[in-house]
């Protein structure tokens, strides 16, 4: 190799992987049976692109997705693009702008999304983004859908044992606003409760000139996790309509979800506020044992169109496609039948690989010279009696 020339051009950046075959196969199989199942349900597959303008991409909700967004100039309009870090926002924007359709509309989607930064639980930049979207509904039966859709293709891509958390993001909204909190002081509650720290948040607390009362239903937020016994114990520690109102959206998709799923582990966790400046209501996740985070997240974002010309009600989820392809269990395709065929352009030979195509064979044709690749098929096309058949190949 030429002086001064990398000796590591094989490698990766941090975050970034490939797939080989085998694994390239199962992502296949596991996304096509994926986006199967949302068309049984009557989702309609949309292809956002890879790269927008930036300004579209980080309208509304995109805003979060600043800091992880790669971004780039356009060299024939000179304007930023930005490579997607999340295709919800594409969704909307098609949803609001493209399609414009009155009544609800269920859209899914599954696509690469480039990330700056990787989780520290989960170190991938490159995760193939699948899910779904159902806008133009704003009551509970749609959020009902949306989770029983996300339950479907969990179970279809044979992860069991499947635990799901909900929470109400409207609740710790209606209590802050009653607060008066100022932008930053909002801002420093939501982390507080996110790392759930007492200490943090009592001193926090401590230092606000908010009545007692509000305070102590603010400190409340950090205890209310658990069974169904938080529903009840919010009820009585909370106050305010909006309040009773999401309690009571909480304890109705639960009960209607044990009624299809009766042995669906729920969780309940009234300070977990995942994408409170993206979502204005419900919000859910699916977790299972021995992963630290989520494998599937989503929740409800109203008048996200807004920003597109129309404001419209929406709730969806969406997962990675990889990590639900590593964490399930397939059932076994069968046996391979991969056919290993002579060189040659004779009519007949190739009109039998033709047809051995066309029933679903994987057909590898011989070519001048190879030798040796035979080991990795499990049968082989041979002439026999004038005609050509299959015979398999016996170790």
């Amino acid at each position: 190799m030429p002086q001064g020339l990398p000796t590591d051009r094989w490698l990766l950046p941090a975050g970034i992987e490939e797939l080989l075959p085998a694994e390239a196969a199962r992502l296949e199989t596991l996304r096509r049976r994926l986006l199967d199942t949302c068309g049984a349900w009557g989702y309609e597959q949309v292809v956002p692109p890879l790269i927008e303008f930036l300004d579209a991409l980080l309208t509304a909700s995109g805003h979060d997705l600043e800091l992880q967004t790669f971004k780039l100039t356009d060299p024939l309009s000179g304007r930023l693009l930005g490579v997607r870090a999340d295709m919800t926002p594409q969704v909307a924007r098609i949803d609001a702008h493209n399609l414009k359709r009155e009544g609800p509309t269920r859209l899914c989607y599954v696509g690469t999304v480039l990330r700056a930064y990787g989780d520290p639980l989960e170190p991938s930049r490159s995760p193939v983004q699948i899910g779904a979207e159902l806008y133009g509904h704003a009551g509970l039966e749609a959020d009902l859908e949306i989770i029983r859709l996300m339950l479907a293709l969990l179970a279809e891509s044979g992860i069991t044992d499947v635990h799901l958390d909900l929470g109400h993001v409207g609740i710790y909204r209606y209590l802050a606003q009653a607060a008066g909190l100022d932008a930053d002081s909002e801002a420093m509650l939501f982390s507080i409760l996110q790392r759930k720290s007492r200490p943090d948040l009592d001193a926090f607390l401590g230092g606000l000139d908010i009545p007692l009362p509000l305070q102590a239903q603010l400190a409340a937020l950090i205890e209310l996790n658990g069974g169904d016994e938080v529903l009840s114990d919010a009820r009585a520690r909370l106050s305010g309509d909006e309040v009773a109102g999401a309690i009571d959206a909480l304890a109705r998709v639960a009960q209607s979800l044990r009624r299809v799923h009766p042995g669906l582990p729920i969780h309940f966790d009234l300070a977990e506020l995942r994408g409170y400046h993206y979502h204005t209501g419900l919000v859910f996740a699916a977790l299972v044992p021995n992963v630290g985070r989520e494998i599937a997240r989503g929740g409800r974002y109203d008048a996200i169109g807004a920003v597109f010309g129309r404001a419209r009600p929406a709730v969806g989820f969406s997962a990675d496609l990889k990590q639900l392809m590593r964490l399930g269990e397939l059932p076994d395709a069968g046996p391979r039948r991969r056919v290993w065929a002579p060189a040659g352009d004779d009519p007949e030979l190739l009109e039998a690989i033709r047809q051995l195509r066309a029933e679903g064979w994987q057909v590898l044709q011989a070519l001048p010279g190879q030798a040796g690749a035979e080991a990795d098929c499990n049968w082989r096309l041979v002439r026999q009696d004038g005609r050509y058949r299959t015979q398999p190949i016996i170790d």
